[in-house]
C-alpha cells in the first residue's frame, strides 16, 4: 500500500484561480464522430458480456473525484503493471493550440494505486453509457478501454479502465518538469491543467493514497505558478 505522504499539498485552490482563465475553443476534435446510445450499448456489451456483476471500474484520475455514475462499493486497489503518466497531448478540452495541455493515462510498467468503483447493481445500462460517453466520447477513441489486473484486500482480479497504453491519440513523453510547465499554463474550454492535477491529488489524498509522481508534479506546478505571479 502507499507510503504516508511527506507533507501537505503545495498546489492549492489559489494557485488554480491564478492559473485558470476562460478560453474559447472546442472541448473535442471537430472531426470526431460522437458515440450515440446504440454505439455505447454495443461497446458496453462487448466489454462486459460474460463478466461478473457488479462491474468494477479502476479509477486513477478524474473518476476518483468525479465518477459521474452510480457507484456501489469502492475500495483501494493497485493496478499491476501500470503507472500514471501525463502523456496525452491536448490542444482542446483542458488545452489549446497555443498552450497545449496534457491528459493523464496509464502507461505500461510498475504499479499504481487507485480505487475500484463497483457500478451499482441495477444501473448497468445507464452507468455504462455515462462512463463510456464521458471517457471515450467518440468512435475514434473507442479502443481505449481494457480490462487490467488489480489487487485489493480481496485478492487479485480484473477491472475495467480507460487509456491504458492509449491508442489513436497524440502521445508525448516529456520530462516531469516539462509536464509541470504545460500543466501550469494550459487552459481550455473544460478548464485548466492545474485544476485537473489538484483535484486528482486531492482525490488521492482523501482516499489515503500517496503517489510520488503526482506529489512531485503538483509541487512543480505550484512552483511554476508562483514564479509567474510573484
Amino acid at each position: 500500500m502507499s507510503d504516508p505522504k511527506p507533507s501537505e499539498l503545495r498546489l492549492t485552490d489559489e494557485h488554480v484561480r491564478l492559473a485558470t482563465r476562460l478560453v474559447d475553443g472546442p472541448k473535442h476534435k471537430e472531426d470526431w464522430h460522437f458515440l450515440e446510445d446504440e454505439d455505447l450499448d454495443r461497446l458496453a456489451a462487448s466489454l462486459t458480456d460474460g463478466r461478473n456483476r457488479p462491474i468494477p471500474i479502476f479509477a486513477y484520475g478524474s473518476l476518483i473525484w468525479n465518477p459521474d455514475f452510480a457507484v456501489g462499493a469502492r475500495r483501494r486497489a493497485t493496478a499491476i503493471g501500470w503507472h500514471r503518466q501525463f502523456n496525452i497531448h491536448l490542444d482542446h478540452f483542458r488545452g489549446s493550440a497555443d498552450q497545449p495541455g496534457l491528459m493523464l493515462a496509464l502507461a505500461s510498467g510498475g504499479s499504481c494505486e487507485g480505487l475500484v468503483l463497483d457500478i451499482l447493481t441495477g444501473t448497468e445500462t445507464e452507468s455504462m453509457r455515462a462512463i463510456l460517453k464521458r471517457e471515450l466520447v467518440a468512435r475514434e477513441l473507442s479502443a481505449n478501454a481494457r480490462w487490467i489486473e488489480v489487487e485489493t484486500d480481496q485478492g487479485r482480479s480484473e477491472a475495467l479502465t480507460f487509456y491504458a497504453d492509449p491508442v489513436d491519440v497524440d502521445l508525448t513523453d516529456l520530462p516531469i518538469r516539462e509536464q509541470a510547465k504545460r500543466l501550469a499554463r494550459a487552459n481550455g474550454a473544460a478548464g485548466s491543467g492545474a485544476e485537473y492535477l489538484l483535484r486528482t491529488a486531492q482525490g488521492l489524498e482523501a482516499a489515503g493514497i500517496y503517489d510520488d509522481y503526482i506529489w512531485q508534479l503538483q509541487e512543480l506546478v505550484a512552483a511554476e505558478i508562483d514564479g509567474e505571479t510573484t
